[in-house]
């Protein structure tokens, strides 16, 4: 038995991760992520995929974020009729962000044509609502820890990794005529020590290895995140202004109206409306409730005394209430997606807040390259939205400790449990700096035969196993 990889995405970049096994005739695709971020990334979207998906046998998806999942229904479009193996929570969450990517990308086509900005004539999405949801019927959703045959030589295995509800490792295993080989696929690693989340799965056994390294050269800093929140806020108060955050509506929301009711509780903030702007989030936060088992709120905190449904809590659900939230000019606290402010209702928040000097915008995560979001962190100067330059004016604050991501001391703690260094282990899902990083500390202190794989590279794992 012959076994090979192709790094059709999350190769050099925070996005798009897509990886081809090839195992013998069998066909199975780990993860099928959009990419986003630099345009010259985006393109690859629209490009056409390097295999025909109809002769794919079958996709496992680690966790729901659009970077690993988002282009699930162009490959179902373009012919891919097999099962999509992920979590059960994985599975509600995809039902929910792909609905919203479809519609997005609906929106931004038909804006796009509105007001004459693309270079098509008639701008189209990459895929529709309908078309996203028609994805849904090949989900096949699975319990964490539990072992499913995909088929008569391969068997998978999901293993907890925080990060979002739902996100798992992924363990592969293939019996060969001869040997047994484990494959394991770090997916995107959760924190350690997390508020919401319980600790990634240790994992002791990996013959091939795919890590992630999105912070494999920083470390969280040691200031105490809800300290930073609490003088922000209170600083564009006193400012008379408004806070805006831009935040994935998958764990980063929740972790910030966890922490928001807890300061209002002790009084550390004024009593204030906080605007939770984004249909989607609203969705995701009643999943805490579902999936109890995933998380460590406990029934007082979901049942009882639910802490997402504080009286300062404003969950907007339409878009004329939305905009509305424009008019109001100090003492309010706006959460809005996307994170990395690349679509959705954010967008029209920050292009009303970001000339006001009194306005503050918190950023609290990850924002990759080329995006909005990132361009907003560096403080240029204007920032297109909606095809037009606007004037940043207003403050602009990062508080990193809300990262679902593990840093680089918590990817070495994670990396440690391996108890002997794999054959290969391939650096994915980072920039350069952070891929290079991690090589490094790995190969060095470890000595980890490590990779750091290119966008359509391909390897040769295994031969006549």
């Amino acid at each position: 038995m012959d076994v090979r990889v192709k790094f059709l995405g999350g190769a050099g970049s925070v996005t798009g991760s897509k990886y081809l096994l090839e195992i013998d005739d069998f066909k199975l695709l780990v993860d099928c992520g959009l990419f986003q971020g630099m345009k010259e990334l985006r393109l690859r979207n629209w490009d056409a995929f390097p295999i025909d998906p109809a002769t794919i046998d079958a996709v496992v998806i680690t966790h729901a974020h659009i970077d690993h999942s988002g282009y699930l229904p162009k490959l179902v479009k373009e012919g891919y009729e097999g099962p999509i193996y992920c979590t059960h929570a994985t599975a509600r969450l995809m039902e929910i962000m792909l609905r919203d990517s479809g519609k997005l990308q609906e929106e931004e086509a038909a804006y796009a044509r509105k007001k004459g900005y693309s270079r098509h004539e008639n701008p189209l999405p990459l895929y529709t609502l309908e078309e996203a949801e028609h994805s849904f019927s090949q989900f096949v959703s699975l319990d964490i820890d539990d072992t499913f045959e995909v088929s008569p030589n391969i068997s998978l295995r999901y293993l907890y990794a925080g990060h979002i509800l739902g996100a798992a490792h992924v363990e592969i295993e293939i019996k060969g005529e001869q040997q047994t080989k484990k494959l394991l696929f770090s997916g995107d690693i959760g924190r350690y020590d997390n508020q919401l989340l319980y600790d990634p799965t240790d994992v002791e056994k990996a013959d091939i290895l795919w890590v992630e390294s999105t912070y494999g050269n920083k470390a969280s800093p040691e200031t105490d995140h809800k300290v930073a929140l609490k003088r922000t806020i209170l600083e564009t108060f006193d400012a008379n202004g408004c806070v805006l955050i831009p935040a994935f509506s998958v764990g980063r929301t929740q972790d910030i109206l966890l922490l928001l009711a807890q300061l209002f509780q002790e009084n550390a903030i004024p009593n204030c409306p906080v605007y939770i702007d984004s249909p989607m989030a609203i969705s995701v936060t009643g999943l805490y409730r579902e999936f109890h088992k995933l998380h460590r709120l406990d029934d007082e905190m979901i049942s009882k005394a639910p802490v997402f449904d504080h009286p300062n809590f404003k969950y907007v659900r339409t878009q004329d209430s939305s905009e509305n939230i424009n008019t109001v000019k100090r003492n309010a606290i706006i959460i809005s997606a996307s994170g990395m402010c690349t679509g959705g209702r954010v967008l029209h928040h920050l292009f009303h807040r970001l000339p006001r000097m009194n306005d503050t915008v918190i950023i609290v995560g990850y924002q990759a390259e080329g995006t909005r979001g990132r361009r907003i962190l560096d403080k240029e100067p204007q920032i297109r939205i909606f095809g037009e330059m606007v004037d940043l004016r207003c403050r602009v604050e990062y508080i990193q400790g809300f990262s679902a991501h593990a840093d680089c001391n918590e990817l070495i703690r994670w990396l440690k449990n391996i108890k002997e260094s794999p054959k290969y282990t391939f650096i994915v899902h980072g920039e350069k700096e952070g891929a290079e990083a991690l090589a490094i500390t790995t190969s060095t202190e470890m000595n980890f035969n490590t990779y750091i794989p290119h966008y359509m590279e391909s390897f040769d794992l295994f031969q006549g196993i």
